[in-house]
């Protein structure tokens, strides 16, 4: 953290007390010391403190009954106990009232200083979740308010994206890229930045640029006069000017033509537009959001998309995971569409059966969120009972045959002397060999595999072989 850490001391060993707070000092800490309850409530009130060390046995008052009241009036202070040489118990009951750590006496200065660095860092991980938690709330708030959906998710994938999200809104002239599959939600995405910055209160539009045609490039983005060409029977603002002030969001941008993408480069270049059958131009301020489900820097080395606009473009980038990469939020996103289309159709279903949970779990949604929302719905208008059942799921057929596939060719992996130049399928092979030599035990497997259990639990969710 980059403020001082402000820490009491609270012993009635005026000794301890002087030699925790001068060491503490030395370690660049703000310390406050007390040897009686009463004279550290006095201090809890007047100082803004981070920490509290406290002795379980102190004079009038327990160290449990004074953690007691601090966590009631000040319950952001973390606590620390000062334990007797075997008083476990004693401890185990403070960490259950809410202290953070403890240590022992006798003990070492160093052990007063680790408890700290300890509490340090869950001080900073509890800042860092409230801010994210914070972050999602307004998000999804100003999403429901403006345009009637919500994001979803608190899995560390969609907690580090909203992050991303709140940074960018704070720079509303900054360009964006959103890259991500088709059905992630990337039109979402780009809604909750625009909301979250300060052009929230202006104009948010969006394009679909496979839609726009050369011949009627120029007078969609930029405007016409009246009479710039047969049927221009009156002045028309192009989308820049309908935006100005506001976002301009341009899906599957890697559908645009070269020349089109000449034009566009010049406008966000100049920051200026021209009608069609106009010498004048205009000042726009709009922030460019674009989103695609292709690779723009591929593309560009291809000569497929033009390099100068990607850098334009991709000055943020955001990049939306599969649903198959965090399906730790699939049992929340099937609660939300589930509570919305029971209210829709108006049906009486309170939940959805374990099995079909599971059904779900194991299946890598091809077409993400979008073909979850679509399951959801249609096993709603499917289901006459209290529960969703796994006959009420339309799975596409498509996922089985695929992991029948693979599961054949690491059945020929397994088999052939020969080497089979499948990456996936030898994957899968040496990961379940891995774990029938460790008895299914994922650590071991890890070890066996040299990779960390993260990237086995990671590699086991995307073959689904949980």
């Amino acid at each position: 953290m980059s403020k001082k850490l402000r820490i009491l001391v609270v012993d009635d060993e005026q000794r301890l007390v002087d030699e925790i707070g001068e060491f503490l000092k030395s370690k660049n800490f703000k310390v406050f010391t007390a040897n009686h309850p009463e004279q550290a409530l006095e201090i809890i009130k007047k100082e803004a403190l981070d920490i509290a060390v406290l002795d379980i046995r102190l004079p009038g008052m327990s160290g449990l009954e004074l953690l007691e009241v601090i966590k009631q009036q000040k319950p952001h202070i973390e606590v620390i106990m000062i334990s007797g040489h075997g008083d476990m118990n004693t401890v185990i009951n403070a960490m259950r009232k809410g202290a953070t750590d403890y240590f022992a006496k006798p003990f070492r200065l160093a052990d007063v200083y680790k408890a700290i660095i300890r509490t340090q860092r869950f001080i900073q991980i509890q800042h860092e979740l409230n801010t994210v938690k914070s972050n999602m709330d307004v998000l999804s708030k100003k999403l429901l308010e403006n345009i009637g959906v919500q994001l979803i998710g608190q899995s560390q994938a969609m907690n580090q994206m909203v992050g991303l999200m709140s940074k960018v809104a704070s720079a509303p002239c900054t360009s964006v890229l959103i890259l991500g599959e088709s059905g992630t939600g990337k039109e979402l995405v780009a809604h909750g930045i625009h909301y979250l910055s300060r052009r929230s209160n202006h104009k948010f539009y969006s394009v679909n640029c496979s839609a726009v045609t050369d011949s009627l490039f120029e007078s969609e983005f930029f405007g016409h006069k009246k009479g710039a060409f047969t049927g221009a029977l009156s002045d028309k603002d192009g989308w820049f000017e309908i935006a100005d002030k506001g976002t301009l969001f341009l899906d599957e941008i890697s559908d645009m033509p070269m020349g089109q993408q000449a034009k566009l480069l010049r406008v966000l270049e100049e920051r200026k537009v021209s009608k069609v059958g106009s010498r004048q131009s205009k000042e726009v301020d709009v922030r460019v959001i674009a989103a695609s489900n292709r690779d723009l820097e591929k593309l560009a080395e291809e000569n497929k998309f033009r390099l100068d606009l990607f850098h334009r473009l991709s000055i943020f980038v955001i990049k939306i995971p599969p649903l198959r990469e965090h399906k730790e939020d699939i049992p929340d996103l099937v609660n939300y569409y589930l509570k919305r289309y029971v209210q829709q159709i108006g049906k009486a279903i309170s939940g959805v059966h374990k099995q079909a949970m599971d059904k779900l779990m194991q299946y890598d949604f091809p077409g993400n969120v979008r073909e979850l929302r679509n399951i959801i719905e249609r096993a709603v208008i499917l289901c006459d009972g209290k529960e969703l059942l796994p006959v009420h799921l339309h799975l596409s057929k498509n996922h089985y045959l695929k992991q029948a596939r693979l599961e054949n060719k690491e059945a020929s992996a397994l088999s052939s002397d020969e080497d089979v130049l499948d990456l996936e399928a030898n994957e899968r092979r040496l990961i379940r060999k891995a774990l029938e030599r460790t008895d299914n035990n994922k650590a071991k497997a890890a070890g066996l595999l040299n990779i960390t259990w993260q990237a086995l639990d990671r590699r086991m969710k995307k073959f689904g072989m949980e």
